[in-house]
Parts: structure tokens; C-alpha cells; sequence
């Protein structure tokens, strides 16, 4: 089996510390997308649990998957701290769902999660697989070029780190109409049991902007790696400058002790 090369990437650093920030939209996320009781959900690319608790508390029997075993394990920590037996966590890779069964889960959700995962094709096969004939699947995906945070903080952290292998695909080729039709159609969903709507999700950081990119630099992956690169090459001042302005740029909150920041997403509903 290949290794996701994901999964140093997101062990890298320590993504609840950014996760503690999604928590509000992630709840409101799930109660939108119709989370309930009786439903079997997968949570793919799962985090520590952002809509996977929440839908655990509205009553489903929830999976979650991800990649990071540091993310599994904290996963696994909060449901247990929750007092909650019906989520649990586990390891696992969104291009290869290996001991999932064919249509197992009534509803398959991956909120930022599998569009980062490599292999696309590969994504859409395995959670039209895993899900139940009937049942929806649910994507969360950030939108190339667009004006907002994550869009714009993965732009930047692109621009100071060296380019990705030969052959690599793009997460960011997810939050595009044209690709999300194309990959479920080859998985064998027509046009018609797919839409796409833009959406917005809000970061909610207790502390300044400043104090938030600092958040990005030492936990989140990409700008890890960005952070890392500019360093190497003589540029971190102005790395760390840009992500500042950005940061600021985008806060919407009056209150100067938390910083609020919305970011567009394509969701996209599949009907399998």
C-alpha cells in the first residue's frame, strides 16, 4: 500500500490548537446538513472530532477517519471526556478505505477533510462505496482564488514554499463545479444527484489576529512548512508580515480580544 503523503503533514504540527477555533460552525455545520439520530455517519478526514462530536450528539453512530494518529488520538480523548460511546476514531486513508464495507453509512461527511487527500478519483470511488444506496455524502471544500481566509492563507503559504512533485493535484481543485462533477461521474453518480452551493464557515479565535496567525505558524501544516521555507530562505520577516496583515485584514470581529474570520466553501450533496 503507498503512503498518504498527507500524514506527515498533518502530524507535522497540531491541528486542535486551530481546530478549537471551528468548533461554533462546525456544529451549526451538521445540524444544516440534517445530523440525527439513527443515521450511520462516516466522518472523513475527521480532525479531533469538529462535526464528528456534534453529530455524536445529536445522536448518530459516527466514524471518524483521519490520516493523523495525533488527530485520532485526540479524537478519541474528547469523545471519552464527553462521556459519548456512540463516536469513536480511527486511522485510516480517504483514497483507500480498507475494512469499510459497500454501503455501510447512511451519510458520509468530509468537511475540509478528503479534498486534501491525493488521488481524487480514488476519494470519490471510496465514499460512493461506502455509502448506502439512498444515502448522501457531504463535502466541505475551499474554493481556489477566492478572496476569503483559507483560500487566501494557503495562497500565501504556497507562494513561500517550494513547488509540490511532478504529478501532484491540487486540493484546492475540489472547490471547483467542473472537477466535483467529474470525479462523482466517474464514480457513478450523474449529474443530477450533485450540487454544489457556496457557504460560509467562521473562525472564532479567543485573541488578537496576530496571536491567531502565530496559531498558523507553529500548528497548521501548510503554513508550517511556508513558515519553514521562508525561514530557510532569508524571507521569514516577510512571511510572517504578510500572514499578520492577512489575518487582520480579514477580522470582522469589534471586539479587540477575539479575532472572527469567515471563509467561503463549496458544500457539495451528493444523493447516491
Amino acid at each position: 500500500m503507498t503512503t498518504n503523503p498527507n500524514q506527515a503533514l498533518w502530524e507535522k504540527g497540531d491541528f486542535t490548537r486551530i481546530a478549537a477555533s471551528m468548533r461554533e460552525s462546525g456544529a451549526a455545520l451538521v445540524k444544516a446538513i440534517g445530523a440525527g439520530p439513527g443515521q450511520r455517519i462516516l466522518d472523513l478526514g475527521c480532525g479531533d472530532g469538529t462535526t464528528a462530536i456534534p453529530s455524536a450528539k445529536l445522536g448518530a453512530d459516527v466514524l471518524g477517519v483521519d490520516i493523523a494518529r495525533n488527530l485520532v488520538d485526540a479524537g478519541n480523548a474528547r469523545a471519552a471526556a464527553e462521556g459519548l460511546s456512540n463516536v469513536r476514531f480511527r486511522e485510516g486513508d480517504a483514497t483507500n478505505l480498507r475494512g469499510l464495507e459497500d454501503g455501510r453509512f447512511d451519510l458520509v461527511v468530509s468537511i475540509f477533510g478528503a479534498m486534501f487527500a491525493p488521488r481524487p478519483f480514488d476519494v470519490a470511488k471510496e465514499v460512493v462505496r461506502v455509502t448506502r444506496p439512498g444515502g448522501r455524502i457531504v463535502m466541505g471544500n475551499w474554493i481556489p482564488g477566492d478572496p476569503t481566509f483559507v483560500a487566501q492563507l494557503l495562497k500565501l503559504s504556497a507562494a513561500f514554499t517550494p513547488p509540490p512533485p511532478e504529478g501532484f493535484v491540487s486540493p484546492m481543485t475540489w472547490g471547483l463545479e467542473a472537477n466535483v462533477h467529474e470525479r462523482f461521474g466517474a464514480a457513478g453518480i450523474p449529474a443530477e444527484r450533485i450540487s454544489c452551493v457556496r457557504d460560509t464557515y467562521v473562525f472564532r479565535h479567543q485573541g488578537t489576529p496576530t496571536g491567531f496567525a502565530q496559531a498558523f505558524r507553529l500548528y497548521y501544516g501548510p503554513t508550517m512548512n511556508a513558515a519553514d521555507a521562508a525561514a530557510k530562505s532569508g524571507r521569514a520577516e516577510e512571511f510572517n508580515g504578510a500572514l499578520d496583515a492577512l489575518l487582520t485584514s480579514l477580522n470582522t470581529s469589534s471586539d479587540p480580544g477575539v479575532t472572527t474570520i469567515p471563509a467561503t466553501f463549496l458544500r457539495v450533496t451528493v444523493t447516491r
